[in-house]
């Protein structure tokens, strides 16, 4: 932990600072959530922790209600995590210089706002100190909010009315992630495209019409992308 690593951990934790308010929420709503679709508060803590991933987890909760087969639950929970992907290999050459294992818990740890934050900084940046810093600080940080608010949630499930339509919240929270992500165009359009897709199709079989919207946006985005491009050239 030298000075270029506090420096970029410093950089990186007060870019992110901002998340935080959105990111409170969303958490301890994931927590009620998975308390109320029948967990117990050690399967929801465990999930919280292994999955790591709010939508996944919201995404998967009434298939797993429902009695759905295992096969599409994880079909599920893999298209809503397909942008991680997208992330991971933007981002990618910032940890060239790492061992495998760091890569690994990277991994582990993106979430949508260190990205959006992060990832141009990171590609900027010849240091790999500075970068690791600016990468785990806020990685961490939103690791550990995410663990507590919804653990919060899980323990006091039972005692939230049913009237405050807390899942509305968590609405509003996945939006302010969302609009720094969507200032390209082929972020944009994938935004509109699957969101437009999962409305229109949600009256399929076993909510697969959410697996439709997310491929159609993904389908979108790189049609988008590879449109700009020839534009471009």
């Amino acid at each position: 932990m030298n000075e270029s690593f506090r420096s970029g951990a410093r950089e990186g934790f007060r870019a992110f600072l901002p998340f935080s308010v959105g990111l409170i929420p969303w958490a301890i709503v994931t927590g009620i959530a998975m308390r109320s679709s029948g967990l117990s508060a050690l399967e929801a803590v465990g999930m919280n922790a292994i999955v790591f991933a709010g939508t996944a987890q919201l995404g998967s909760l009434p298939l797993i209600v429902a009695g759905a087969p295992l096969w599409l639950i994880a079909l599920t929970t893999i298209a809503l995590n397909l942008r991680f992907m997208i992330f991971s290999a933007a981002i990618a050459p910032a940890f060239r210089d790492y061992s495998l294992r760091r890569r690994l818990l990277s991994g582990y740890l993106l979430v949508d706002g260190v990205f959006a934050v992060c990832a141009e900084r990171l590609l900027k940046s010849d240091d790999p100190h500075w970068r690791w810093g600016c990468y785990l600080a806020p990685s961490v940080w939103c690791w550990g909010l995410w663990q507590f608010f919804g653990l919060i949630g899980v323990l006091g499930a039972g005692s939230v009315p049913s009237g405050w339509s807390l899942e509305f919240m968590a609405t509003i929270a996945l939006l302010v992630m969302l609009v720094p992500m969507a200032a390209t165009r082929p972020m944009l359009v994938a935004a509109l495209v699957g969101g437009l897709g999962a409305v229109l199709l949600r009256g399929l079989p076993l909510r697969m019409g959410l697996v439709a919207g997310i491929l159609a946006g993904i389908a979108a985005g790189f049609a988008a992308e590879r449109w700009s491009e020839r534009r471009a050239s």
